[in-house]
């Protein structure tokens, strides 16, 4: 069963400072590498920092995502420009979408973009995101979908995202990519590793012969159990998501240590 799609309600966690949002959105980025999620040096996740300021952490524009590390990610203003000195530049088309979601959603701390195979596969099927498997219920009916408009870098398409984003966990941009928001970095990249297998698992099961679909009340039922929202009569995995990242964390110790300089 994969990580519940939102954070259960009640767990309270203390304001991160920005070195642990550093090293937490490094991670992502090292994840995202070894998961094979990539396009090169582009794509992007940024985080919010604390304070009033709506300052966001992202990716140096040029270093692959296995090079990124905590203290050469960049600090940026909802403009999208540099608020501290860096020897990096920053991406002009990636905060067209990071930052307008980041100014109307404030649960949205994490927002993640990808350009992968599959994504991009669905995200260019008519229907978008069936409800095929256990994986792909997660997020049923909370998916939002924006058409495309071409590369994201006009301003004037950042109320459409928003609208079409609405309250939802997830985006599919059709004839572009996946997008993730989250709570935190974690939160963000499980959303984003369980989208992009639901998406995988369609495009392998279309290719197989004749698709069996659950009923709506079924493929309800799961998305509302992996949101905690589960019957009365169900058990509960509050733990699941804390557990999962952790062990992501592990494998990136063994594997990519220098995240965290």
């Amino acid at each position: 069963m994969s990580a519940p799609t939102v954070t259960p309600q009640d767990r309270t966690e203390p304001v991160k400072t920005e070195a642990e949002l550093r090293r937490e959105l490094a991670a992502v980025y090292r994840l995202l590498a070894h998961f094979k999620m990539t396009d090169l040096i582009f794509t992007h996740v940024s985080v919010r920092l604390p304070g009033p300021e709506h300052h966001f952490l992202i990716n140096p524009y040029g270093l692959l995502f296995e090079e990124i590390t905590a203290s050469n990610l960049v600090k940026i203003g909802l403009d999208g420009e540099l608020v501290e000195p860096s020897e990096y530049r920053v991406n002009p088309a990636g905060f067209v979408i990071h930052g307008a979601i980041h100014e109307a959603r404030a649960d949205a701390q994490c927002v993640l973009h990808t350009h992968t195979k599959a994504g991009c596969a669905v995200a260019a099927q008519e229907h978008g995101l069936l409800p095929l498997n256990q994986i792909s219920m997660e997020f049923y009916n909370r998916v939002g979908y924006h058409d495309y408009e071409g590369i994201a870098l006009n301003m004037a398409e950042r109320e459409r995202l928003v609208e079409d984003l609405g309250n939802h966990p997830a985006m599919i941009l059709r004839n572009h990519g996946l997008l993730t928001v989250g709570e935190s970095p974690a939160e963000a990249f499980l959303r984003m590793f369980y989208l992009e297998k639901a998406c995988d698992i369609q495009i392998a099961a279309q290719a197989s012969g004749e698709l069996r679909v659950p009923s709506p009340e079924i493929a309800e039922r799961t998305a509302r159990q992996f949101a905690g929202e589960a019957a009365t009569d169900d058990y509960t995995d509050d733990q699941a998501y804390e557990m999962a990242w952790a062990a992501l964390l592990r494998l990136l110790d063994r594997t990519a240590p220098d995240y965290k300089d």
